[in-house]
């Protein structure tokens, strides 16, 4: 017949004390893995006239990198948007990199720049290597801020709500 123990109150006291410290080591853990942010890649963009734009370049600066495709709806739909966007605050130092993904036709992302007079550098991605480098950006549009200091600010995935993002540069320019 096997014999039950039952921990002694200073047995209790410990378990729970040693259940404590793991709890808030995995939350200390969970945080700084949500918050921090990370340093965008070091990447060349290659522009459609041939441009190597490297992420060292730019750095100083704050700068949106718009994966995009021209079959993506959402991605047409907001590009007015983005050039506004890049419009109102370039003259603040905004820096804005436009990449077409590897499974765009490059003829029909050099149409669409061109008749739609895009003012940003516009790259094309023909490998999918900046994509990888940008953590595997598969979904469009994606969307990073980048701050002076090369840190990831934001990363939005589908279009971003525009005052929001507004206000994001505007903080994000001031410093």
């Amino acid at each position: 017949m096997p014999i039950e123990t039952t921990p002694t109150p200073r047995g209790r006291i410990w378990m729970k004390a040693l259940a404590a410290v793991i709890v808030l080591a995995i939350a200390v853990t969970g945080y700084f893995s949500l918050f921090a942010q990370k340093s965008a890649p070091d990447v060349t963009f290659t522009s459609l006239t041939g441009e190597k734009i490297t992420s060292q370049s730019l750095r100083g600066k704050v700068v949106m990198v718009n994966f995009w495709a021209t079959s993506c709806t959402t991605c047409i739909h907001e590009m007015p948007q983005m050039v506004e966007t890049y419009n109102k605050y370039k003259d603040k130092g905004l820096e804005f990199v436009a990449v077409a993904v590897s499974y765009d036709a490059p003829n029909y992302v050099m149409n669409y720049a061109q008749t739609r007079n895009l003012p940003f550098k516009v790259a094309y991605d023909a490998q999918g290597d900046v994509a990888k480098s940008f953590g595997n950006v598969t979904l469009t549009p994606t969307t990073f801020v980048i701050g002076k200091d090369g840190s990831v600010i934001k990363r939005y995935v589908g279009e971003p709500d525009f005052a929001a993002l507004h206000q994001l540069l505007e903080k994000a320019l001031a410093t």
